[in-house]
């Protein structure tokens, strides 16, 4: 039988433990990479929920493919996050499965004004594509935010501010998935943000933290961390980015993040024109300089000159945050840069 897990309403019933649980998550694509991922946590843990892992229940990923989270109201095993991969192996698009999800409900607890999902997916082409909702009978305070590549939601938040401040430095963190994934999460580490865990002075009381590449398959995936629950006082969104610091130490830094000292470039901020240089021209080699916005969009894209090469971006809105990437010819990160325009 099917234990149903509740983020709304701690209730006992003869059918299953109904247990309170506020979650907010985000799930992401990188369009340049294929890489998908999620991460997200909640005020229950493992112990609340008969030893299920803690809120990693949420989230589901197809390497090369995309990320779905269902939360709110769900069930243990969580049947509309299964169905909801299973849709997208088929080729639905993220709105198409969440329009499948409420015409197709599985869990037998609640319904689907009780149910919040995030989906996000790279289509044919490799473009992301993102979709969420949020049903009317989730606790407040409940919402969701969307990007090109992103999806963000949350109930039972301390209020908009904690999907804002999520969004926020996701858009903000320079480097790959992982990287913007772990900085979202740390939006919201503070005391209530799942707002049932503001009495014990922490954000919530489980984390998780997943990442999968294209060649990944579903028991190897490239990054998994998870926090199923922590000592009393203990944030578990400390806890996550402490293993994640390790894993940081035991990845290759091209894996992650490039600034190279054989290219140089400014100004930065730019108002019109940016040069990017080879240092040592000596080493030069076919490349290419590419500008992507904020939600991995390639905007720009020109061959490097063996020493100086100009991009325009003029034509692009101004105070905004892009990311300068410098590949070889063989799709090898060179540096990466943010850039503020």
């Amino acid at each position: 039988m099917k234990t149903p897990i509740l983020l709304s309403l701690a209730l006992l019933l003869t059918a299953g433990s109904l247990l309170a649980q506020d979650t907010f998550s985000i799930c992401a694509v990188d369009p340049e990479t294929g890489e998908v991922g999620s991460a997200g946590a909640s005020c229950i843990d493992t112990d609340d929920c008969g030893g299920c892992g803690g809120v990693i229940i949420i989230s589901g990923l197809i390497p090369g493919k995309g990320a779905v989270n269902s939360q709110a109201t769900a069930c243990i095993p969580n049947v509309n996050l299964n169905n909801a991969l299973t849709q997208m192996e088929a080729g639905l698009s993220p709105q198409q499965i969440v329009d499948y999800l409420l015409g197709n409900d599985a869990c037998q607890f609640g319904n689907t004004s009780n149910r919040q999902y995030g989906i996000v997916d790279l289509d044919d082409n490799g473009d992301p594509r993102s979709a969420a909702y949020t049903g009317f009978n989730c606790l407040d305070y409940k919402n969701h935010l969307t990007g090109a590549n992103y999806a963000i939601q949350g109930n039972i938040l301390l209020g908009q501010q904690i999907l804002d401040s999520i969004e926020q430095r996701f858009l903000n963190a320079e480097g790959p998935l992982a990287v913007r994934l772990m900085a979202a999460l740390q939006g919201a580490n503070v005391p209530g943000a799942d707002s049932r865990c503001l009495d014990d002075g922490i954000s919530s009381k489980s984390s998780y933290l997943r990442v999968a590449r294209p060649e990944d398959t579903l028991g190897t995936l490239y990054l998994e961390l998870n926090v199923p629950s922590v000592l009393p006082g203990v944030d578990p969104i400390d806890s996550l980015q402490s293993l994640f610091d390790e894993w940081l130490q035991t990845v290759d830094n091209e894996d992650i993040y490039i600034h190279s000292t054989q290219v140089k470039v400014y100004p930065n901020p730019v108002k019109d024109i940016l040069v990017v240089e080879w240092l040592d021209t000596s080493v030069a080699l076919p490349a290419s300089a590419q500008l992507f916005s904020a939600d991995g969009r390639l905007l720009l894209q020109l061959p490097m000159s063996p020493e100086r090469t100009e991009l325009d971006l003029q034509p692009l809105a101004a105070g905004n945050i892009y990311l300068l990437k410098v590949m070889n010819e063989n799709g090898q990160l060179l540096h990466s840069q943010k850039i503020i325009r």
